[in-house]
């Protein structure tokens, strides 16, 4: 009876360790769809990321819920879309000159509120270790919205300081010597977290900077990219560089996990928040970059691998977006749902389950209502002006709410966004809209009206010199 009795409890501990897999969650700043080799680049070689995809789940429609930083990362964080949380866009939103703005853009908030609360403290709470490694941007103090460990992490959205090199003074994170190369760093530290906490469930939200802006790499491997022949729009070598030096952290994670013989029972989920900086690499096929609702602007690579889970080289191809990781996550560590809780993303169990499963969701949608400046000449005055988009199947509508056009896309025939089809396709306008008409009244989503008086209709756009 004696020996029964043991079998139970060890047992028992195995099941419950089972029911709380470890967590390690890869974000990466301003990376675009297709800035990893395993999504098509021939420039940049990312082969730790690569052998998590032929070991997980790629999913080739996968979508940040705003196209810059902060209101992407409030919405994985909550678990919420930008109109319930605030947080639009990076800093003002009334970015760029005034004399071109039509509209007075919605007030940014640019720090997520205490009373919502993150997937960090759901899991906490939960018993995991909780750290967060790199970049936050949502506010001062992440250790305030559960996590028990901060590396780096501020209100900033870049580097500061000397950026990517030491010296550096960050949280818990300070090198007044020479030589460091911070995405080097951020993945030792990382390292050693997994391994002063191997015994215990943990969730790692290792959030790069890079490959954020400045753009700043290690010489030797500047070198080596300014050798190679480059294709296509890829063509900058210390981007190369920093996205090798990326996937090299990476790399030194993934060994730590193997080598503790923690590998089968982690959760590795690989993503970015935004799409490629268009003066820096090129989101062909995509149309559009960073900053903008066209694709290149929202949709990433993202590859999850949880083994006994998904299969080894799946690929997924439903659409999910961002605020899915919230339930994702809950489900995988056996939370259940507060019945207060309100969220907008679905788990995304059934297709790490079965990659040609259905989420059975009607539409995606986003809510940008701020103006950011361009960046490159072809730009013009902006990336973007205030806007709204929603997808539906194969549909994608795009709604701009400074003179309410309309731009109707088929994004199975045309990835790429190249043909306007609203005039042709007015049963589809009318359906698409009427469902984005809909989540705004539900979300009380802001639309800018106000005439902004600064506007001058006959100023003359000239883009800035190139230093």
């Amino acid at each position: 009876m004696r020996i029964c009795a043991l079998l139970i409890i060890l047992l028992s501990g195995v099941g419950a360790h089972a029911a709380k897999p470890n967590i390690v969650f890869y974000f990466i700043d301003d990376l675009g769809w297709t800035d990893v080799s395993f999504m098509g680049s021939k420039y940049y070689e990312t082969p730790h990321v690569d052998r998590l995809a032929k070991e997980g789940m790629v999913f080739m429609d996968a979508y940040a819920c705003a196209p810059n930083c902060a209101p992407s990362r409030a919405c994985l964080m909550s678990g919420l879309y930008g109109p319930r949380h605030g947080v639009f866009t990076v800093g003002n939103s009334d970015r760029g000159q005034s004399k071109f703005r039509k509209l007075v853009p919605i007030n940014n908030t640019t720090v997520l509120a205490d009373r919502f609360e993150t997937i960090a403290e759901v899991l906490q709470k939960a018993g995991y270790v909780t750290a967060t490694m790199g970049k936050w941007h949502l506010g001062k103090d992440p250790t305030t919205q559960g996590f028990d460990v901060n590396i780096a992490g501020r209100e900033w959205g870049s580097p500061s300081g000397g950026g990517y090199h030491s010296p550096y003074k960050y949280p818990n994170l300070v090198n007044p010597e020479k030589g460091e190369y911070l995405t080097d760093r951020l993945g030792a530290e990382a390292s050693k977290f997994i391994e002063a906490n191997q015994d215990k469930p943990f969730f790692l939200y290792l959030t790069h900077y890079t490959v954020h802006t400045p753009i700043q790499a290690k010489e030797a491997l500047t070198a080596k990219y300014e050798k190679k022949a480059t294709v296509g729009g890829h063509t900058n070598a210390k981007y190369a560089a920093m996205i090798e030096s990326m996937d090299d952290s990476i790399g030194a994670v993934q060994a730590t996990l193997k080598r503790l013989k923690l590998d089968d029972n982690t959760i590795v989920i690989f993503f970015s928040d935004n799409g490629g900086h268009g003066g820096v690499t090129s989101n062909t096929p995509l149309r559009g970059s960073k900053g903008m609702l066209y694709e290149g602007g929202i949709r990433e690579p993202l590859v999850i691998k949880w083994p006994g889970v998904t299969q080894s080289g799946s690929t997924c191809r439903e659409p999910v977006i961002g605020v899915d990781f919230y339930p994702t996550l809950m489900e995988a560590a056996n939370v259940k749902r507060r019945k207060a809780g309100q969220l907008d993303g679905l788990s995304l169990m059934p297709l790490l389950k079965d990659a040609s499963a259905s989420l059975d969701r009607s539409a995606l949608f986003w809510h940008f209502p701020a103006y950011l400046q361009g960046y490159t000449p072809r730009h013009g005055a902006f990336r973007t002006t205030p806007a709204g988009a929603v997808r539906m199947g194969d549909w994608k509508l795009i709604e701009y709410f400074e003179d309410g056009a309309l731009e109707l896309y088929n994004l199975k025939n045309d990835l790429g966004e190249k043909t306007n089809l609203a005039e042709l396709e007015s049963g589809k306008v009318k359906e698409l809209y009427a469902a984005m008409l809909k989540w705004r009244k539900e979300t009380k989503a802001p639309v800018p009206t106000e005439k902004n008086p600064g506007y001058d209709p006959k100023a003359v756009f000239q883009a800035p010199k190139r230093k």
